[in-house]
């Protein structure tokens, strides 16, 4: 019976670690603010299961798990090996509809539903709302300080051509 090995515990510890996301992103800007995105959207999740207002529980979950998805993909550098998506673009269209739905749901919520969980979820939303507006602010900058610097499809040093009008009926 001593032919079964002891688990390596070790070998486990290691593959738990590599599924942090390493330190300097998360002390990086992007990695502050998608930690703290993180972090709202699931007080505001369980603020909205706790509460009366049990409707709006969807909404943080998605954000969460999505600002889960974003987290994971920077900082094990899945973003980098998928060049087909464009990244920043999906990050901003996920902190523009996010920061819209949490300001959405906490005004409904601190004056629809008269409950302390409620009152809460409506405070984290709204501060979630300034941690989403706050990114997309940021990569809006980044995304227009790529294309000024020339990262864009089209180049800007040729004129651009006018139209074709052969289809015109003119004699």
């Amino acid at each position: 019976m001593g032919d079964i090995e002891a688990p390596d515990s070790t070998r486990s510890r290691h593959a738990i670690f590599a599924l942090l996301p390493s330190k300097e992103f998360i002390t990086s800007r992007k990695g502050t603010l998608l930690i703290g995105e993180v972090v709202l959207s699931f007080v505001d999740f369980v603020c909205f299961v706790a509460s009366a207002a049990a409707a709006f529980v969807t909404a943080p979950l998605i954000e969460f798990l999505a600002a889960l998805f974003i987290l994971f993909a920077y900082s094990t550098k899945i973003n980098q090996r998928f060049k087909g998506f464009h990244w920043p673009l999906m990050d901003f269209l996920r902190c523009v509809s996010a920061s819209i739905i949490f300001f959405i749901i906490s005004i409904i919520s601190s004056y629809k539903y008269p409950d302390g969980a409620s009152k809460a979820a409506a405070v984290f939303g709204f501060i979630a709302t300034i941690f989403f507006a706050l990114d997309f602010y940021l990569i809006f900058n980044d995304l227009a300080d790529f294309l000024k610097a020339g990262g864009g499809a089209e180049s800007t040093d040729d004129p651009p051509t006018p139209p074709d009008d052969s289809d015109s009926d003119s004699d």
